[in-house]
C-alpha cells in the first residue's frame, strides 16, 4: 500500500500509475493511416466526457461509465468504506467535423486536421464543443434524439372486411381507405412509443474567414458566452451566438513583415476572471493581458520570461525557447508552459522567474544539430496540470510521457510509456513512421532516429512521439494519444486520499 503522505512534511506521496484502457490499439507491425492519428484531446470540466480530434477531421466522444453504481448492497456492507473505482470510459459517438478545402483566391489547400477541441457549457442535456482546423472553427451540439414509431393499430381485420374492405387488397392505398361508416373497431388515439435513441451531432455555427494564418489555439471564456482564437499574429474574440463578426484584441503584426521577430504560439483564457487571458510567443515569453485596459491589447499587464545566462546563447537558443503550449491551473494562480527542453511553472504574482523548472529533454542537448536537420526540434509537445495542482505532465519521444510533482519538497519524476505496461524499460522495436510533411527530411536521418537514447538508457524511434495528453479535472487519470491509439492511466493515491479525508470529516 502506498503511504498517503510523507510524515509531517505534508509532501504528497509519489503516484503509482497503472494501465486502465486503450482505444484503437494497434497490432504489431500494423501501419497507421495518417488520417487516424490523434491531433487533439480534451476532458470536459466535469470529467464525464472526453473528446479527441484526428488528422482526418473527425471528432470522437467518450463518456464515463463507472459513475453508475452497480454494486449490490450486501457487497457494500462487507466493506468499511465504499469501493474506490478509477474512472472508466466507453465510446459514445463520432462525427466528421471538417473536410479538406481549397482556397481558390490564395491557391491554398486547407487540411481537415483538427488542431484543437474545447468543451462548452452544456444546456438541455446537449453536449457542446468547439473544434477547429487551420482556418475554420465550428460549434457543435450533440444531443440524444428519440426515434418514435406508431404501434400496431388495434384494428379488427374482420370488422374492416365487413365495412367494405375487400380481402386480398394490400398496399398503402388500401390499408387506410375509410369505408362509409368508418371502422367501428378502431380506437383512437393511436399509440406512439419510443423505439430507439440516437445521438445526433449538429453544426450550429461556423466561425470562418477571420484568420490569415493557421489557427493554433481556441479557448472558452469563463463567462460561457465568448471564446478566443489565435493564429501566429492575431488573437480574435468571438461571441458564441455571432458567427459573422469577431473583434481583434491582439495584433503583433509589424508594418513591415521583415521586422517580424516573434509569433504567437498559444493562447488561453483565465479560468476564473473573464477579462484576463495569456498568450505565449516563439521567444519564450508569456504575456498576461487585461481586456479592461483597452479594446486592442497592445500592452500587457505582466510578462513572464526567463532571462538567458550570459554566454549561453547559441544558434538553437531561440528555437528551443519557443513555447509550444500553456495551461492555467484550475485556481488561476499558476501557468504551466512547455518549451522544447523543459516544463516551467509560473506564479502570476512572480514575474522574476518560474517557481519550478522540470527538465524533460535535457539529455538531447548534445544532439540539437541532428534534431534540427530532421525537423524534430520543431515538434510541439502539449502539457497539463492535475486538478489539485500538485502535479504536471507532458509527452516525449518513444511514446513516453513524464509526470512531475510540483509541490514543495516533492521529488516525484516518473517516466512512463504509452502501452499496456507503462513502467516497462526495454528497447523499443522501431516501427514504420507515419507519413508527414517532414517524412523526406526524416528519412535522411533514420539511422540517428533509431539509435538515440532516452533518459533511461533505452533506444527508440524519434518518429514515435506523444504530443497530446490531458489530465482528468477531478481524478488522477491521464489520457494520452500515441499515434491513433488513446491510452488511459490512473493512480490510486488520490482515491485513497479522498476516502481518508472524507473519513476524517
Amino acid at each position: 500500500m502506498i503511504p498517503l503522505n510523507n510524515g509531517d512534511s505534508g509532501v504528497p506521496s509519489n503516484l503509482e500509475w497503472k494501465f486502465s484502457q486503450v482505444f484503437g490499439e494497434r497490432t504489431a507491425g500494423e501501419d497507421v493511416q495518417e488520417v487516424d492519428i490523434i491531433s487533439a484531446i480534451e476532458f470536459d470540466k466535469s470529467g464525464e466526457h472526453l473528446a479527441t480530434g484526428d488528422r482526418g477531421g473527425r471528432v470522437v466522444l467518450f463518456e464515463r461509465t463507472d459513475g453508475k453504481d452497480q454494486t449490490f448492497r450486501k457487497d457494500l456492507e462487507k466493506t468499511d468504506y465504499p469501493a474506490a473505482k478509477h474512472p472508466e470510459f466507453r465510446y459514445k459517438t463520432e462525427f466528421q467535423s471538417h473536410e479538406p478545402e481549397f482556397d481558390y483566391l490564395k491557391s491554398l489547400e486547407i487540411e481537415e486536421k483538427i488542431n484543437k477541441v474545447r468543451w462548452c457549457q452544456t444546456a438541455n442535456d446537449a453536449l457542446s464543443l468547439l473544434s477547429t482546423n487551420d482556418k475554420t472553427i465550428k460549434f457543435w451540439k450533440v444531443q440524444e434524439k428519440k426515434v418514435k414509431k406508431i404501434c400496431e393499430m388495434n384494428l379488427d381485420t374482420s370488422a374492416s372486411a365487413r365495412n367494405g374492405k375487400m380481402a386480398g387488397q394490400t398496399g398503402a392505398m388500401f390499408d387506410f381507405v375509410f369505408p362509409p361508416g368508418g371502422f367501428p373497431a378502431l380506437h383512437l388515439p393511436v399509440q406512439i412509443v419510443s423505439h430507439d435513441t440516437n445521438l445526433v451531432p449538429r453544426c450550429r455555427r461556423m466561425y470562418a474567414h477571420a484568420h490569415d494564418y493557421h489557427i493554433n489555439s481556441i479557448s472558452n471564456n469563463s463567462d460561457g458566452e465568448t471564446f478566443i482564437s489565435a493564429d501566429d499574429l492575431r488573437i480574435n474574440l468571438w461571441n458564441l451566438e455571432i458567427s459573422n463578426q469577431s473583434f481583434n484584441i491582439v495584433d503583433v503584426k509589424p508594418v513591415n513583415m521583415e521586422d517580424l521577430t516573434e509569433v504567437i504560439t498559444s493562447a488561453e483564457f483565465h479560468p476564473i476572471h473573464c477579462n484576463m487571458l495569456a498568450y505565449s510567443s516563439s521567444k519564450g515569453a508569456i504575456r498576461l493581458i487585461d481586456m479592461r485596459q483597452s479594446a486592442l491589447c497592445d500592452t500587457h499587464s505582466k510578462i513572464f520570461e526567463e532571462r538567458e545566462a550570459p554566454g549561453s546563447r547559441s544558434f538553437f537558443t531561440e528555437i528551443i525557447a519557443s513555447i509550444a503550449d500553456i495551461k492555467f491551473g484550475k485556481d488561476g494562480r499558476h501557468i504551466l508552459s512547455r518549451d522544447y527542453m523543459t516544463l516551467k511553472l509560473w506564479d502570476l504574482n512572480m514575474e522574476a522567474g518560474p517557481v519550478a523548472t522540470f527538465q524533460v529533454h535535457e539529455y538531447l542537448r548534445p544532439k540539437l544539430c541532428d534534431l534540427y536537420e530532421n525537423d524534430s526540434i520543431f515538434d510541439k509537445f502539449e502539457c497539463c496540470l492535475s486538478g489539485d495542482g500538485l502535479r504536471v505532465a507532458t509527452g516525449s519521444y518513444g511514446n513516453m510521457f513524464r509526470v512531475f510533482g510540483c509541490s514543495t519538497g516533492s521529488n516525484e519524476a516518473s517516466t512512463l510509456e504509452a502501452s499496456k505496461n507503462p513502467t516497462r524499460r526495454q528497447t523499443q522495436v522501431p516501427t514504420r513512421s507515419p507519413r508527414s510533411l517532414t517524412s523526406f527530411a526524416r528519412s535522411r536521418r533514420r539511422g540517428f532516429e533509431n539509435s538515440s537514447m532516452d533518459a533511461n538508457g533505452g533506444s527508440f524511434d524519434f518518429s514515435t512521439k506523444l504530443l497530446h495528453l490531458a489530465w482528468h479535472p477531478t481524478s488522477n487519470v491521464l489520457a494520452c494519444a500515441a499515434a491513433n491509439s488513446l491510452y488511459m492511466y490512473y493512480a490510486d493515491d488520490s482515491l485513497r486520499s479522498d476516502i481518508t479525508s472524507n473519513g476524517q470529516k
